[in-house]
């Protein structure tokens, strides 16, 4: 059986800022190899440094996710070279709705980023871990995925549908030994986070959510969602029927 408490070799996208940063830092360790993708060369350096401080040794894969064909030979050339033990793909964006929608080019390229980039990532790595027999993967997703926001509609789409997809994998690997897990944060005080037009309730400091992480992929949790009451409350809404809950994310300040 797999000791998923102890990977040795981590793999992390968008591990520039926010969330990314702080998984890096907490998996940083003697012992340890970390391979950080990001955009921004001197944000994810930085990072890199931080982790080597900890007695990491990093490798860095500087690539932008909406260039599919272009990452996806940088990340492949680089797990081959250091397969991992486990892969966060945590790489994500967002992108607020005015009273008209949202503009094509901002969707699409939410789209390409949180949704064909994190499969992207998924499909470098498969080989590689079919190949060892063993694996974990780790789907960062969001627990807006739970309900339609009309704030944030695309960012919303994009987190269910990674979401959906993930728990279907899990089932699909899980006979290869390859584990699987979706998670699902609330709000995390990241720069990203410090754009939602809203209300941020529960928020949490990304080296808490980092640990909480951690500890649910050691377990091997299927669904990593946190805090609870607001885990409770996005599921809650929704499974109930689309006027009501709509009603009520507009009362709450995340409908129009």
């Amino acid at each position: 059986m797999s000791d998923y408490s102890r990977p040795r070799v981590i793999a992390i996208t968008g591990a520039s800022s926010g969330l990314g940063r702080a998984l890096a830092m907490e998996y940083a360790g003697p012992g340890i190899t970390l391979l950080l993708h990001g955009r921004d060369t001197s944000r994810l350096r930085e990072v890199a440094a931080g982790c080597e401080s900890a007695g990491a040794r990093v490798a860095l894969v500087i690539a932008d996710l909406a260039q599919t064909d272009d990452f996806m030979g940088k990340w492949t050339a680089a797990l081959q070279a250091s397969p991992p033990d486990l892969l966060i793909i945590n790489a994500g964006i967002t992108n607020a709705a005015g009273p008209e929608g949202e503009a094509w080019d901002d969707m699409a390229r939410v789209i390409d980023v949180n949704f064909r980039g994190a499969l992207a990532t998924l499909s470098c790595a498969l080989p590689i871990f079919s190949a060892a027999g063993k694996g974990q993967i780790a789907l960062i997703s969001s627990l807006a995925g739970h309900a339609g926001m009309p704030v944030t509609p695309t960012y919303a789409a994009t987190k269910a549908a990674l979401s959906n997809y993930g728990d279907a994998m899990r089932s699909l690997l899980k006979p290869q030994g390859i584990a699987l897990s979706v998670v699902c944060p609330g709000f995390v005080d990241t720069p990203m986070s410090a754009g939602f037009p809203a209300s941020k309730p529960l928020m949490m400091s990304p080296v808490a959510a980092a640990r909480l992480i951690r500890r649910g992929l050691a377990s091997n949790r299927g669904r990593i969602s946190f805090p609870w009451p607001l885990a409770l409350g996005m599921w809650f809404i929704g499974i109930l029927p689309a006027p009501l809950a709509q009603a009520i994310l507009r009362w709450t300040g995340y409908g129009r």
